[in-house]
């Protein structure tokens, strides 16, 4: 099968870039043909709300990836759009996160479903996004409408497109795979002791960028809670901001949590992603709405029990009691659920339910379902 898949890829850095290039060489390891086909401009620089959009990493060179699509260029859209109907791929998969991109992406798969041969296949991590804008919903509809099927990684979102008018196209819920892409896991000590950190406490690991929805300010008034306090435990918070840090930084004067903090508050780069997960007790996601979370599929791959909160598709993958806790997003509940896991030693219980829930999270899985929806067309 030849295969496309228009998304952020290297250059760019992130998330979705190193899904996508994971997603790639599933494609490539079931005996297909495929490219990826990522943006010069994904976002202009006023939109953007990090330090930079390109990775400062080399760049792999068992992908072949083309650097062609401006979000914001509608002649850019128009040529790629025409050159993939004329090339006529087999399937091309779209990967469709946020509703500004809903234009150019849209477009493209307009015209390249205009060659009446190559099936559109959405992967949508949301359709409802997190931080809601006017004119999301038309800009969404725009993109959904030019699809041909999907593959949602919640079925909270699977849920979503029925709502929005979606639900008579061919659609699947397959979880997240593992991101099994940042090396194998390594012993506790050792991640430590490459952090340079303390050997005489514990750590908790937050860890991606941080925006409003992560809820890292209800982790924080929960690091202030006096039974978590009387702990030797620290918050280790890992990941660029993604928005005024002056909030936050209010919590921490108000409670004195300056001491109990590890900050690394820039962009991790992949080399060092082991170490963070590895020093962890735990790793947090203290969310107020979520629809799924690649950080999930990191812990599963380094073996890392998990908190998470009980809203949009979060729980789904995390069995209560089993990987770790599943609780209401409040400073409480978070409170209660660490001085659990410390006093009564929940670590190695729930680290070997982790071991054992990941088996189910695999790249042939979702290149199997992307086929399976085309294959309905």
């Amino acid at each position: 099968m030849k295969v496309v898949i228009i998304g952020p890829a290297y250059p760019l850095r992130g998330g979705l870039a190193t899904y996508n290039e994971r997603l790639a060489r599933a494609f490539k390891q079931a005996g297909d043909e495929v490219r990826i086909v990522t943006f010069s401009l994904q976002y202009p620089d006023f939109l953007f709300p990090g330090q930079t959009q390109l990775s400062t990493e080399t760049g792999p060179t068992d992908l072949a990836i083309e650097v062609s699509l401006n979000s914001v260029n509608p002649l850019s859209w128009l040529a790629v759009g025409r050159r993939l109907r004329r090339e006529r791929p087999d399937l091309v998969v779209f990967r469709f996160w946020l509703p500004f991109m809903g234009p150019a992406l849209g477009t493209v798969a307009r015209l390249v479903r205009g060659n009446g041969h190559t099936c559109v296949v959405a992967i949508t991590d949301n359709v409802i996004p997190h931080e809601k804008r006017p004119g999301d919903g038309p800009l969404t509809r725009y993109f959904l409408s030019a699809c041909d099927g999907f593959v949602t990684m919640s079925r909270s979102v699977l849920a979503d497109l029925q709502r929005l008018g979606f639900g008579s196209k061919p659609a699947l819920y397959r979880p997240h795979p593992l991101y099994d892409n940042f090396g194998p896991p390594k012993p506790k000590a050792e991640a430590v002791k490459a952090l340079g950190l303390a050997t005489e406490f514990t750590y908790i690991l937050f860890f991606g960028f941080i925006r409003a929805y992560k809820g890292l300010d209800i982790l924080l008034e929960a690091l202030a809670n006096a039974r978590v306090a009387a702990l030797p435990v620290k918050l280790i918070i890992a990941g660029e901001f993604y928005e005024e840090a002056a909030p936050y930084e209010a919590i921490i004067q108000q409670y004195g949590l300056e001491n109990r903090l590890v900050r690394a508050t820039d962009f991790i780069p992949n080399e060092r992603v082991a170490n963070y997960f590895c020093a962890a007790d735990m790793v947090m996601q203290p969310y107020k709405n979520a629809t799924q979370s690649g950080v999930s599929q990191v812990a599963y791959h380094f073996g890392r029990p998990m908190l998470v909160t009980d809203v949009g598709g979060l729980a789904e993958l995390i069995p209560a009691g089993v990987v770790g806790y599943v609780v209401p997003p409040t400073p409480s509940a978070i409170a209660d659920a660490l001085v659990d896991f410390y006093e009564n030693d929940r670590e190695e219980a729930f680290a070997a339910g982790v071991r054992q829930e990941a088996k189910k999270f695999s790249w042939e899985v979702m290149v199997a379902a992307l086929k399976e929806v085309a294959r309905t067309l």
